[in-house]
């Protein structure tokens, strides 16, 4: 790219993390230093604020770069996408946000551990968190990578480093000086952006074919490469059985995997009330309802006016085929037009990688802190003491994170994002349902819930095409990959709920029924929530 696009795109990128940064540092001034501060804002936000908020902390990189990048190379295949991750917020709302709100304080093992034996649920509970956060900062950090190597044309693996390094430097001083209030407010600011950048980029789409979609559909057909198949289903999953198997388990770990994500559930925390908490789930799926109807169009798009061969040899995973789309709508590359439009899309998809890091990182370094720190080293830690374990821990998990994306610099967000939403569904989402609704459920079936899901879940990956055996793999070298599935939803969920239903039934500890109605009132009704 020109040395415009490097500029422009550069003190947009600068401008944004001043702003972000001034907005951490004044929060740090006036805030009080307490548990409830840092993991909560105080809870004194607003069901819209909260709902812009959730939906900034969702907007991920995988869904601005890596769904449309995967739409442009795949085309129908790449909807499923767009698809699971809407409709995994009719779970969230239906079945967990209300209940959540008011049988939790901090984090997800506030609510499992509300009737059973604290301790070695925490541990677990906790340690699937972080797993979990730990794959989904990895795909924003890939992301981040893949957006500065196509802004200093591609050729600079140390840049992509760098940047990397940069972005999970800036994720610590966020969650270290400002807690959720500054994460919050930054997610705010950088929704807001992203869905002006959004809706700027499929009105242009749409006035470049003059607002008729079959003309936009039939162009993308043209320059895929693909022919008519392009707008039918099994292009990337419908090959031999592994690929549309892997479909199915893509499809329950992105609908299932929304309602275990540490970072969202502890942002139903940062309202009053549980009636809040719906509200601002409400507010939340208009906005990314709006914003994935939206990936569509940009990914159509993009092979459309770009062409699926340009997308895939800037970016094998398709990462970049929204800045490329934005080139060529603001008048192409050289133009002042494609340069100002390509740098403010980059700007934009660099803020939402920085908010979304920081709410990840800020979720899992709580669970880190109120969960493990707490259980392991100290009973009765001192809440103090305890916020200063988890900006510690912040800085732990993004030394972490960095390494992994280092390995995982060619593949595709969106993907790595499925790979998180599957754990999180695996570990998490069993454990969670059948703390709310079994009355029978006990400790040992809920720690067997947790580690049945957790433990294949990972192992599976390890042993996925996703590590080795493939040349799109993170060590395309080596081959030793049992497992055929990329993704391991459809074996490792049905296992998480089946290790909790038979650590149940072998437990010898008798489930506590009146600690199970205490939950059940509270969950209900909000009575004793704090």
């Amino acid at each position: 790219m020109s040395g415009d696009h490097q500029t422009l795109a550069l003190l947009l990128f600068s401008a944004f993390v001043a702003v972000t940064l001034g907005i951490t540092t004044w929060v740090s001034r006036n805030r009080r230093g307490s548990a409830e501060e840092f993991y909560t804002g105080g809870r004194l936000f607003s069901p819209m604020e909260n709902g812009f908020a959730i939906a900034g902390d969702y907007m991920s990189a995988a869904s601005f770069l890596g769904i449309s990048g995967v739409i442009a190379l795949f085309g129908y295949d790449g909807m499923l996408y767009s698809v699971g991750f809407l409709v995994a917020w009719l779970v969230v709302l239906f079945l967990v946000a209300e209940l959540v709100r008011n049988c939790g304080r901090f984090t997800l093992a506030d609510v499992v551990a509300a009737r059973m034996s604290e301790r070695p649920l925490r541990i677990a509970v906790g340690s699937s968190s972080v797993a979990v956060s730990v794959l989904y900062l990895v795909a924003q950090m890939v992301g981040a990578g893949s957006l500065v190597a196509l802004l200093l044309g591609g050729t600079s693996e140390a840049a992509r480093a760098w940047t990397v390094i940069g972005v999970g430097a800036l994720m610590v001083i966020y969650v270290s000086l400002g807690g959720m209030r500054a994460t919050t407010w930054i997610q705010i600011v950088k929704a807001v952006l992203l869905m002006a950048g959004a809706i700027t980029l499929t009105v242009l789409v749409l006035v470049r074919f003059h607002g008729d979609v079959d003309d936009l559909l039939n162009s993308a057909v043209a320059h895929s490469g693909h022919g008519k198949e392009f707008l039918s289903p099994g292009l990337k999953y419908g090959g031999d059985w592994t690929a549309r198997v892997d479909f199915i388990s893509l499809g329950l770990a992105l609908v299932l995997g929304t309602a275990g994500l540490p970072h969202i559930l502890s942002r139903f925390y940062t309202v009053p009330t549980a009636r809040a908490a719906r509200r601002s789930v409400v507010w939340s799926i208009g906005l990314i309802g709006g914003f994935y109807l939206m990936t569509i169009v940009l990914g159509f798009g993009a092979a459309a006016l770009v062409g699926s061969d340009a997308v895939r040899a800037s970016n094998a995973a398709g990462n970049t085929a929204v800045p490329l789309l934005a080139l060529d709508l603001g008048g192409g590359a050289g133009s002042t037009g494609g340069t100002v439009l390509f740098a403010v899309v980059a700007a934009v998809a660099f803020a939402t990688i920085l908010a979304v890091v920081a709410g990840i990182t800020l979720a899992s370094s709580a669970s880190v802190a109120h969960d493990l720190y707490a259980s392991l080293k100290r009973k009765h830690a001192k809440q103090r003491s305890e916020v200063a374990v988890a900006r510690v821990a912040a800085a732990g998990i993004g030394a972490v994170a960095i390494a992994v994306s280092l390995l995982a610099q060619d593949l595709n967000v969106a993907f790595l994002v499925g790979l998180a939403f599957a754990v999180a569904a695996s570990a998490n989402l069993p454990v969670l349902l059948y703390s709310l609704f079994w009355r029978n459920f006990t400790t040992r079936g809920a720690v067997w819930s947790v580690y049945g899901g957790l433990i294949p879940a990972v192992l599976l990956v390890v042993l996925s095409p996703v590590v080795s055996g493939s040349p799109e793999a993170i060590f395309p070298g080596a081959d030793f990959h049992l497992f055929p599935l990329q993704n391991p939803g459809v074996v490792s969920i049905p296992l998480g709920f089946l290790a909790g239903w038979i650590g149940t039934l072998l437990s010898s500890e008798p489930p506590d029924e009146a600690r199970h109605a205490e939950t059940e009132v509270r969950s209900l009704t909000g009575a004793g929530a704090v």
